[in-house]
């Protein structure tokens, strides 16, 4: 949707902000429990120390199952919301959605500090990351559905947003990896930060709907379904009644019945409807034609326009999961030492997520290749490359393929390129669907288009379990 001339303006971008800050909180859940790898892995995979040897216990895969366990819900609900948002307001859906990941957030603080055996802790945290990510499903098929009814420029500040939340998460990590506080402490002030982040999300979508920017827009959508409604009704009268004391004949000519010589009544017949623009003809349109110009398009109408940015957003999302993080997060450094604790949530997390952000940011200043180009799905299935380049790199243990990129410097630059694309990608993909269509099915393009994106992630996650298996 273009920005009207006759539209306020949006004082202190404060719209702007909010959805940047709603696109954060949208993605803060997968991020922290993806960023706290270390910490969870560290809760489960104790080990005993028998004649001087390590023995594993038990070896839960948490990385895949958290991402399998992640992306699912998302799937599911994301189709859900499909019907939901039609039922159930959006204060709720949204407003709802936030409050219980806050509860869930403040729980998984909580157990923190709780003492608990490997297999229930492990099943505590993969219900936990079910719950959140059923709720952030909502919470992003309604955003992405409330911000499409807005210029194209915020679905792209609100796709910044989203892009930052993995970053805020891999430097809160990496503070809590710096302190000096005990380990249990400083995992503690890491979960309590997306409670906070959170609380704020809550605060500016609140703030959202006292905006006059926003109100202008999101009561414009309002209206127009109002007016559209009424208008049909009208048409449909027109069309069944015709003209005063008239009908309609088989051949849709009208008839009008007018007495005539001593109160004999004759019909005369209207036989050749006006060809012009401004004849009756244009008075007579069908009910069906009406509803095709004024009424909102069906799922299936609205896919065929779309189908391309679909299947875009669906195999960047699908390469990016397949091995981000359930390969990536076993890379071992070339370079032993304190340097090791940090390696992962440099090289891994915070290079993957600020260059994921700034190549979602650099799409509302430079957007290329066009959305007509057929260049844009080929750069988009290109980026399979990268699934071997990362499983070729110092990825332990591993049983059969050899290692081609063993040092840091190669790893960080594959990942610079891997993360970059998928920002990018990912974000021309979501503004661009919204102007395929017309405005009033922007919120079934959102709701589409975030299906879409649950899919890719769902199929990437469940690819990353045979890819894992067979570095």
């Amino acid at each position: 949707m273009k920005e009207r001339t006759d539209a306020p303006q949006d004082r202190g971008y404060l719209v702007g902000i909010s959805f940047f800050i709603l696109g954060l909180g949208t993605l803060l859940p997968w991020n922290f429990f993806m960023t706290a790898s270390l910490y969870f892995q560290g809760r489960l995979n104790t080990t005993e120390w028998s004649n001087g040897t390590t023995v594993v216990r038990k070896e839960y895969y948490f990385n895949n199952w958290m991402t399998l366990l992640s992306q699912l819900p998302l799937l599911l609900f994301t189709l859900l919301n499909s019907f939901l948002y039609q039922r159930i307001s959006e204060a709720i859906r949204i407003a709802g959605s936030l409050i219980c990941v806050l509860l869930l957030f403040i729980l998984t603080a909580v157990l923190v500090k709780v003492p608990m055996d490997e297999d229930r802790f492990f099943s505590v945290t993969m219900a936990t990351i079910w719950f959140i990510n059923s709720f952030g499903a909502v919470l992003q098929g309604s955003l992405f559905g409330l911000v499409g009814l807005l210029p194209q420029k915020y679905s792209s500040i609100f796709m910044s947003g989203q892009g930052l939340a993995g970053t805020f998460a891999a430097i809160a990590m990496l503070l809590a990896i710096a302190s000096d506080a005990k380990s249990d402490t400083a995992a503690l002030g890491y979960f309590i930060t997306p409670c906070v982040g959170t609380l704020v999300t809550l605060f500016s979508y609140v703030l959202l709907h006292r905006l006059e920017f926003a109100q202008y827009y999101l009561k414009k959508s309002s209206k127009y379904e109002a007016d559209t409604e009424d208008e049909m009704l009208k048409e449909s009268s027109t069309v069944e009644n015709g003209k005063p004391n008239g009908h309609a004949n088989a051949n849709g000519t009208v008839a009008s019945s007018t007495p005539k010589g001593g109160g004999a009544s004759e019909v005369d017949e209207v036989t050749e409807a006006d060809p012009s623009p401004d004849g009756p003809k244009q008075a007579f349109l069908s009910l069906e034609q009406v509803e095709k110009g004024q009424a909102k398009l069906s799922v299936t109408e609205v896919f065929k326009k779309i189908w391309v940015m679909a299947f875009c957003v669906t195999f960047v999302f699908t390469v990016t999961l397949s091995v981000f993080p359930a390969v990536t997060v076993d890379v071992r450094t070339s370079f032993p030492g304190k340097w090791e604790r940090f390696f992962i949530s440099v090289c891994c997390f915070l290079i993957f997520n600020l260059n994921d952000w700034i190549g979602r940011t650099v799409t509302t200043v430079v957007r290329w290749p066009c959305k007509e180009s057929r260049l844009f799905p080929a750069l988009v299935v290109s980026r399979v490359v990268f699934i071997p380049l990362l499983m070729l790199c110092n990825v332990q243990n591993r049983s059969y393929l050899p290692v081609y990129f063993s040092h840091d410097a190669v790893f960080a630059i594959i990942m610079t390129l891997f993360s970059l694309s998928s920002g990018y990608f990912v974000s021309l993909s979501m503004s661009y669907a919204p102007q395929l269509v017309e405005s009033k099915d922007a919120e079934t393009t959102g709701a589409l288009m975030t299906f879409f994106l649950a899919l890719g992630l769902s199929i990437g996650a469940a690819i990353s379990f045979p890819l894992r298996a067979l570095v």
